[in-house]
């Protein structure tokens, strides 16, 4: 049993269960009942442990999934083999198709995606590749004009990490090691909120196994997705919710994302940063109850 594994097996809840997609061994959680699949995405550096004060809640009107997204928490890391030219798993079109398929293998034909952060950005490619997939979809401070959605690294630099990657992989490491409570931190707009115990508990899964060698990789595999040129002909049911005090993205660009996709909805959480359903669960569900009911009731027509 690999390093991995053994963390799999000793760091796993009772409730937390394990299916194979797309390549990895997801981790994934499971609440509720019902014909709808409410799917939920967290972002980069966390796990789904970051909708654990909001999933119950959910569960009363659906099932509800969370899982920990490919380079995060409990789910595989797996590396390219020597020599693979093949696409990488960890781009943002790859990763699309996981949720279109981790949808199908949930035995549900249709999800309602919330993504936070780079879920969310994730959530609208799955939207933007596999419509026919995805039920509604609900953008939590997603980075759509900025941060992982607008990143490219020139081909030169590309082929010089590649060339060099174990050099490269213990220079990231060591940085994402180094700065990775403060970021984590900022992420809140009151940092007190966040306790000391839950941050620990964060990047302790975050940095398990050979996690700076697949995070290198996920790194390679980003671009620019030009996702903004492809708003326009999204048909499918959008509320896109921000934190009044996100400084990873401002609220100024939710806002712009919701008028550039024809009927979104805007919702703004006071006295929140770039992660509401942590910081402010209570206010995170008021924020989308609407929206959640108007499109468990459409499926059920």
């Amino acid at each position: 049993m690999d390093t991995l594994e053994s963390y799999q097996t000793q760091l796993a809840d009772p409730d937390s269960r394990f299916i194979e997609v797309g390549g990895f061994r997801l981790h994934y959680k499971r609440q509720g009942s019902g014909e709808t699949l409410i799917l939920l995405l967290h972002g980069s550096f966390l796990s789904l442990k970051s909708w654990s004060a909001v999933m119950a809640p959910l569960a009363e009107r659906a099932t509800v999934v969370a899982f920990d997204r490919p380079v995060c928490g409990l789910t595989s890391r797996p590396l390219p083999k020597r020599g693979d030219r093949g696409p990488s798993p960890y781009s943002a079109e790859a990763q699309g198709e996981l949720v279109a398929e981790l949808i199908a293998a949930l035995g549900f034909e249709r999800a309602i995606l919330v993504g936070n952060s780079t879920g969310g950005t994730i959530a609208l490619m799955t939207a933007l590749r596999r419509p026919e997939r995805v039920q509604g979809l609900i953008l939590v401070d997603a980075m759509v004009y900025s941060g992982y959605a607008t990143s490219e690294v020139p081909a030169p630099v590309l082929a010089m990490m590649r060339a060099l990657k174990p050099a490269f992989t213990r220079l990231m490491g060591f940085m994402i090691d180094r700065l990775y409570e403060k970021a984590i931190r900022k992420f809140r707009y009151r940092q007190e909120r966040l306790s000391d115990a839950t941050l620990a508990e964060f990047k302790r899964d975050f940095m398990l196994g050979p996690w700076d060698k697949a995070f290198l990789e996920l790194f390679l595999a980003t671009r620019r997705l030009n996702l903004d040129a492809r708003l326009g002909g999204l048909a499918i049911p959008t509320l896109v919710v921000t934190g009044e005090h996100d400084r990873a993205v401002k609220p100024e660009e939710s806002e712009r994302l919701a008028k550039a996709i024809a009927g979104a909805e805007l919702q703004v959480i006071a006295d929140a940063g770039h992660l509401p359903q942590e910081e402010r669960p209570e206010a995170f569900l008021a924020a989308i109850d609407g929206f959640l009911t108007r499109a468990v009731r459409s499926f059920e027509l």
